[in-house]
């Protein structure tokens, strides 16, 4: 993988540990080789990964609203910043700039781009690998809530490995890797939907 596009929370939580997991995932994909892009923020767990990464000597693709950039919280030490016209837009380009998607804590913009990346790799919009890292338990619950989805049926059996998640970084980094892509519901049998 050439680029990660990492999802995590602009805050910065009371619990350090957060903030030290996102410094982590930056300075762990720049040794790595693999290049940041990530929501261009200079704040919370953003500032953090991208901070990190840069030290480390990685590169780091900022994607930032341009409502954003005007609220004076763009990242201006990035290798690159990007600004768009909208969160579509951003999204858009963590799609097209990125080899995989790594979600780490956050909130309610975390949570929306970590389902439209599972739903467009249900689609077959990309064939990309989704990774969620569970440190602390954080996403205990989601995890059981995506397990209990595929239960019921609202989630294909073909389709309940799209989320990789582990709890420690470098595990997860080399599921991804591995990764192989799933027949998306558009090449599926419409009997069998």
């Amino acid at each position: 993988m050439k680029r990660i596009a990492v999802y995590c929370g602009s805050a910065s939580p009371a619990d350090v540990r957060y903030v030290d997991l996102a410094a982590q995932v930056g300075e762990t994909l720049a040794n790595r080789g693999i290049g940041l892009v990530y929501g261009g923020g200079r704040l919370g767990l953003m500032g953090a990964v991208a901070d990190a990464a840069l030290a480390a000597g990685g590169e780091v693709i900022g994607v930032i609203p341009e409502a954003l950039v005007n609220a004076e919280v763009a990242h201006r030490g990035c290798t690159e910043l990007i600004e768009v016209g909208t969160m579509h837009e951003r999204k858009a380009a963590f799609n097209r700039l990125s080899n995989g998607f790594l979600t780490l804590p956050g909130g309610t913009g975390t949570m929306d781009e970590l389902w439209e990346a599972l739903s467009w790799a249900q689609l077959g919009y990309h064939a990309k690998p989704v990774g969620l890292l569970n440190s602390f338990g954080f996403y205990d619950h989601l995890l059981a809530l995506w397990g209990h989805m595929g239960e019921v049926g609202f989630v294909r059996p073909a389709h309940r490995g799209l989320l990789i998640a582990e709890h420690e970084l470098d595990l997860l980094l080399d599921r991804m890797a591995a990764h192989e892509p799933v027949e998306p519901i558009t090449r599926m049998d419409p009997k069998t939907l």
